[in-house]
């Protein structure tokens, strides 16, 4: 009797230990799957994961794959080196005083501009290509361009602001893409590709484009010193009152941090 109890409990505990096994196994599977899908994902809204500090986040497609499509979100580097960029939607006041801080920390910038910036703010345009900034493009009217599905109606969204570009500056403009609100598919990038466009999207950014709910500095400063990281490309808005008033002393701290500005030109290896 004792010895069939025994055999029992030794029967159960072998079955435990292969169903464990197998479970963990098909965990194992799963876990590399989404990690895959993670890595590889061409459809939707571009996304990060910060997972440590000082580390680059975890993006929803590689720097490999995005190279496919002559695209970047990041440098892989261990150089304290950053890359600053502004979506530029519409002016209200703020672009000035980042123009006044980036001039003052000799920091290149690359400024991602509709069309309606352009034709309301003609000048800041021109302070930027003077300063040595380079100017992007962000489509004519900043549409969901994963819903475009024609190569016509996708150059007609970066043509159109070329050529407003081109009438207001006098030279043209130059082949650097951001697709508004982040949103993208890989058709999207090889047609920007096609197009002779290089597409940018972003390490790091925070929320500071809502005008009626504009992060504090404090606020700003935890997410902007936290998560900054070699090789990053920064992304702000130039529509922010908090980034106008807090972006000489976030250059300041980043620089005494160890870090040093460069422009999308030397990522790209223009």
């Amino acid at each position: 009797m004792k010895y069939l109890k025994c055999k029992k409990i030794i029967q159960v505990f072998f079955l435990f230990v292969v169903f464990f096994l197998a479970g963990y196994k098909l965990a194992e599977i799963t876990d590399t799957s989404q990690t895959k899908a993670i890595q590889t994902s061409a459809e939707g809204n571009w996304g990060l994961s910060f997972q440590q500090e000082g580390q680059p986040p975890v993006a929803n497609a590689t720097a490999d794959y995005l190279k496919n499509f002559d695209a970047y979100y990041a440098e892989n580097t261990q150089e304290k080196v950053l890359y600053l960029t502004f979506d530029a939607g519409y002016e209200n006041g703020n672009t000035e005083a980042i123009l006044d801080a980036l001039k003052k920390h000799n920091a290149p910038a690359t400024f991602f501009v509709v069309g309606n910036y352009i034709e309301t703010s003609p000048d800041l345009v021109k302070r930027m290509l003077a300063e040595g900034h380079i100017v992007g493009n962000h489509t004519y009217h900043h549409p969901d361009m994963s819903k475009i599905s024609t190569k016509e109606a996708f150059a007609k969204e970066l043509g159109d602001l070329e050529a407003l570009y081109q009438q207001t500056t006098g030279q043209p403009m130059k082949k650097y893409y951001r697709p508004p609100q982040g949103k993208y598919s890989e058709s999207n990038l090889q047609m920007a590709k096609d197009l002779g466009y290089k597409t940018f999207f972003w390490s790091l950014a925070y929320v500071d484009w809502y005008a009626d709910k504009q992060p504090t500095k404090e606020e700003a400063f935890k997410k902007l010193l936290g998560r900054i990281h070699p090789g990053a490309i920064v992304l702000l808005h130039s529509t922010s009152k908090t980034n106008g008033q807090i972006l000489d002393e976030l250059l300041t701290k980043w620089e005494e941090m160890g870090y040093t500005f460069k422009s999308l030109d030397q990522l790209a290896g223009a």
